[in-house]
């Protein structure tokens, strides 16, 4: 399907490249600049993730002449980055040979480009005048993957920024009939100040784990507590200990999936087969239930500290609908008795007795708010 209001030959280019990129490249805004093609785009800010945050390129084609490769500009700030100025013969060979037949071409100059800008930002870092920031580099520059990134304003000190790569471990791999289209990481984000002199003990670098959104349905990482940073450690030292750790948590998450799935399962001689369940992460599932004639719905929302912490219930009218016709809605509940111990069969039979109660108090509540 043709990208609205681009040309066809722009359009199949850009398509190709969202939907081929490993960076999960997006369009923030599209214009046009031609006066002879009302409404026809040929121009677009392309998001492109980079050191765990994102760089903003300009896209320029000219509507009049599609056949013709596309300009690129870069943000402000990167005003020294030239990549046709260095021997890049294969960049010049992109532009040089460009085909607007081939939906490959931009997709190869955006990925020549990004690799290039990788360098360039090392090559910065690298030039920084720092002991401290040198050593570091030097103890990690091996790691695949590594991304770094120099910061720097009138308005904010200077800062470099690593994204470091976490753990050889596939995790696609590990989850069953898994819908990921792109390989999931976790990420260590380190952020140094840049100083002139080496400290004996100096400060420890702010740290924080990242990961895709995607990656949080089965692990989510904002929750792990990272490991202390001890004075005079060095990156090289704190990596190996956080991926031990990382690599225990994630292999636990993954065993996580079964004991959820065993608990869904463990609901069904209870309150019916599912209307519907997540297949993959079994975070979610919905049962139809009855007391008399009164019919509802049973929400089942599973934490991925499951059975540490217990699911979250909520009831869903199919009779009652609200002054805006929306189905009315209990609020949530996750104060019932419960206990991780407990075997998935006695969890499901203690919601199962806490639910028979509190849809009576669920039935009460439809009927006066139909009232009102």
């Amino acid at each position: 399907m043709p990208y609205d209001g681009f040309p066809p030959l722009i359009s199949s280019q850009l398509q190709y490249l969202l939907n081929h990129s490993s960076h999960l490249i997006k369009v923030e805004q599209v214009w046009s600049g031609t006066k002879y093609f009302p409404g026809a785009f040929d121009r677009f800010t392309l998001v492109i993730p980079y050191c765990l945050d994102f760089i903003r390129w300009d896209v320029v084609y000219n509507a009049e002449l599609p056949m013709a490769p596309p300009d690129v500009i870069f943000a402000a700030e990167d005003e020294d980055f030239h990549p046709l100025h260095a021997d890049t013969k294969l960049l010049q060979g992109i532009l040089c040979n460009w085909n607007f037949k081939d939906p490959t071409c931009l997709f190869n100059l955006i990925e020549e480009l990004r690799r290039k800008y990788v360098k360039y930002q090392t090559n910065l870092v690298e030039r920084v005048d720092d002991d401290r920031l040198k050593f570091e580099i030097s103890t990690i520059i091996s790691r695949e993957g590594i991304e770094m990134h120099m910061s720097s304003g009138t308005d904010k000190p200077e800062e470099v920024k690593f994204a470091v790569p976490l753990m050889d471990m596939n995790i696609n791999k590990m989850v069953l009939a898994c819908p990921w289209r792109h390989q999931q990481k976790i990420y260590l984000q380190v952020v140094y100040p840049v100083g002139r002199k080496y400290l004996s003990a100096p400060s420890a670098p702010r740290l924080k784990l990242m990961s895709s959104a995607e990656l949080k349905a089965l692990f989510p990482v904002d929750e792990i507590k990272l490991p202390s940073w001890v004075d005079g450690m060095c990156l090289a030292e704190y990596l190996p200990h956080l991926e031990e750790l990382l690599q225990k948590q994630v292999l636990e998450a993954v065993s996580l999936i079964d004991v959820r799935r065993h608990f869904i399962e463990a609901l069904a001689p209870l309150f019916g087969r599912p209307l519907e369940a997540d297949p993959v992460f079994c975070r979610k599932a919905t049962f139809l239930a009855n007391s008399g004639p009164f019919t509802f719905l049973v929400h089942v929302s599973i934490s991925t500290q499951f059975p540490k912490q217990p699911p979250s219930l909520m009831l869903q009218s199919t009779q009652h609908v609200n002054p805006r016709d929306m189905p009315v809605k209990s609020a949530i509940m996750n104060e019932y008795p419960w206990s991780p111990r407990w075997e998935v069969m006695l969890m499901a039979e203690k919601i199962h007795e806490f639910l028979f109660d509190e849809c009576l108090n669920f039935k009460r509540y439809c009927n006066e708010s139909q009232q009102q």
